[in-house]
């Protein structure tokens, strides 16, 4: 290879995978894929990331497709080029730390499928839970790619990167990848570690760097000049805010110079002309949480974690606080040891902070995912986590020292019983695994042919003239009777007095409605969610809306003060309800799987 070839760069396009996942809440359909795929195939990339990340939740869940089907039908489409996936180590997909033996089987069937590039990290950057998924990828014949999540802290000096990065190459990586999921890296602070790594280990260096901050792009030119030669880019319909530098920029950026790419921009114009009007279709996902913000140097709050708390926080009715959420993410992340803030630890840690912010008292309740961190079960924290939170969240529990999957018993045969014919293939099995409520539901729903995937949202026609006093949709999320509806409404004004018309969307078909405001209106508190209101001690009641996720106990039984009786999941995370007041269950008004708001009365204890 010529002196010229060697310097060239060489572009992974994150179209299929990380542009859509951090800028239309990965939504992006398969049949919006297969028909461009040919020409991203041919444009001569080092790699397409097609699959892993949020992509196989939002499969299942939102679009009611096979994940696995997914990236078969990728990998027939896309014949030349090598496809990529992200994966959590021993999180593999999910959200929980799973045995040997599945991250083994996943690993497997994931490279069966089509999967030859595997980057794999660990949130903590505890390099014991890569070790099963590393070892599992070279067992397939893979390219095993190990990852170093960045951040900012304390803790994560030059020298623990280039540390990590030598034990990654120990442990099998054919190369090393820098994961920039929050948009940190400053150009020369780029610039010195890439030198650094280049010069420490023999394999070569990614980078993947987020454009949250604005800083991406720049990034991505001082480390090239430092000795990268991979860069993670995304065609420019989906390329900066939340996602990553443009494709078309970089390959521009780069002619005519010792870096020059050899892609051809008309052809990439020609895919990202494609990938615009496919954006079109998901605007109702577009949140303005996922433009460029330099606030993530302040927060370094991921773009992704965001749009992410920004929802949620609508979901409790208190869009309002989420400054005050951001400014409190830094601190529950100093209180737990400076964790990097990737998926799973971005959640927990989001999600803490957002609780600690609407309780109005921080750790009042402490969400179940904190205390089994707290406890070990992630692995080992980067810096000691605060000794007062720890005790408040499990006491004096026993903190678990070594790799958390040690302690996790073989479960596919479990797991294989479990599902039963339900499952078609080991692929469904690994389905089930990931997610078993949700991964059930949907392969129930395949067999009786009930999957109908979640509507797009509607979006203001803005192809003809309307009135300029006619705004775009106002969502509003409804609860009647422990049952939720997304409503949009879009109204203008159409005459005086109290009459105003407006357009209700429901389930996607608009049907113009009046409604009269009257001089007088009085709410029925009498019930909400068809549950009186708590007004005694005994009378248990969340803090936040969210689901039962299970119930502890029942009518008779005999519980103490602060003893958990149910559990509910709000924020994509689970709690514990604790009673009270200690006494006997005279009531239960809630079974797995209610919906509840702030003030139902639950349980009753006497």
């Amino acid at each position: 290879m010529n002196d010229a070839n060697a310097s060239a760069v060489k572009l992974s396009d994150v179209v299929l995978r990380d542009g859509h996942q951090s800028l239309i809440a990965t939504r992006m359909r398969t049949e919006d894929m297969l028909p461009i795929c040919s020409q991203l195939d041919a444009i001569g990339f080092h790699s397409l990331e097609v699959w892993g990340g949020a992509t196989f939740d939002a499969c299942v869940r939102f679009l009611k497709e096979d994940p696995w089907e997914r990236l078969a039908s990728l990998r027939e489409a896309i014949p030349n080029t090598p496809l990529q996936m992200l994966l959590r180590g021993q999180n593999l997909l999910g959200y929980r730390h799973y045995a040997d033996d599945v991250v083994e089987r996943f690993v497997a069937r994931a490279a069966g499928n089509g999967i030859d590039i595997f980057r794999v990290f660990d949130a903590l950057n505890d390099l014991r839970n890569l070790e099963t998924a590393m070892r599992a990828v070279k067992q397939s014949g893979k390219h095993a790619q190990g990852t170093i999540c960045y951040t900012v802290s304390p803790v994560h000096t030059l020298e623990t990167y280039v540390e990590q990065a030598k034990r990654l190459v120990d442990m099998g990586a054919d190369s090393i990848a820098i994961k920039d999921m929050a948009g940190l890296l400053t150009p020369y602070a780029t610039s010195e570690l890439v030198e650094a790594l280049v010069g420490a280990v023999a394999v070569p260096i990614h980078l993947h760097a987020h454009a949250t901050s604005g800083l991406a792009s720049l990034s991505q030119m001082k480390a090239v000049e430092a000795g990268c030669r991979h860069l993670d880019t995304c065609i420019s319909a989906f390329a900066g805010g939340t996602s990553h530098p443009s494709t078309e920029a970089m390959v521009a950026a780069f002619q005519q110079t010792p870096y020059d790419t050899g892609l051809d921009l008309i052809a990439l114009k020609e895919v990202g002309d494609y990938f615009r009007e496919v954006r079109k279709k998901y605007a109702g996902f577009e949140s303005e949480y996922t433009r460029e913000d330099v606030g993530v140097q302040i927060w370094q709050v991921p773009g992704g974690m965001m749009s992410n708390l920004a929802n949620q926080m609508k979901e409790q009715n208190a869009l309002g606080r989420i400054r005050d959420v951001f400014e409190e993410i830094p601190r529950v992340r100093a209180d737990l040891g400076y964790p990097p803030l990737v998926t799973p630890t971005s959640q927990i840690v989001g999600t803490q902070a957002a609780m600690n912010v609407l309780a109005g008292e921080r750790y009042k309740t402490i969400t179940n995912e904190v205390k089994r961190y707290l406890t070990g079960g992630y692995g080992q924290p980067p810096a000691p986590v605060d000794a007062k939170v720890r005790h408040q969240a499990i006491g004096n529990a026993e903190v678990e020292e070594g790799r958390p999957a040690d302690q996790i018993k073989p479960e596919m045969a479990r797991l294989t019983a479990d599902i039963g014919d339900l499952a078609e293939s080991e692929e469904d099995v690994l389905t089930f695994a990931m997610f078993p409520d949700l991964g059930r539901e949907y392969l129930q729903g395949r067999r009786d042919g009930t999957l109908v995937p979640e509507a797009l949202p509607a979006v203001a026609d803005t192809s003809v003239e309307r009135p300029v006093t006619e705004g775009v949709p106002t969502e509003f999320v409804i609860d009647v009777h422990g049952e939720s509806y997304e409503v949009q409404i879009t109204g203008v004004g159409s005459g005086s007095g109290s009459r105003r018309r407006l357009y209700l969307t429901l389930d996607g078909m608009p049907e113009e409605v009046v409604f009269e405001a009257k001089d007088e209106f009085v709410a029925d508190d009498s019930k909400k969610g068809g549950r009186a209101q708590a007004n005694s001690p005994g009378h248990v009641t969340t803090s936040m809306p969210g689901n039962i996720v299970d119930v502890l106990v029942a009518v008779g039984d005999s519980v103490k003060e602060g003893q958990a009786v149910l559990i509910t999941e709000a924020m994509k995370m689970e709690s514990e309800v604790q009673a009270r007041v200690g006494g006997t269950v005279k009531a239960v008004h809630v079974a797995k799987g209610d919906r509840v708001t702030p003030g139902e009365v639950l349980l009753e204890i006497e």
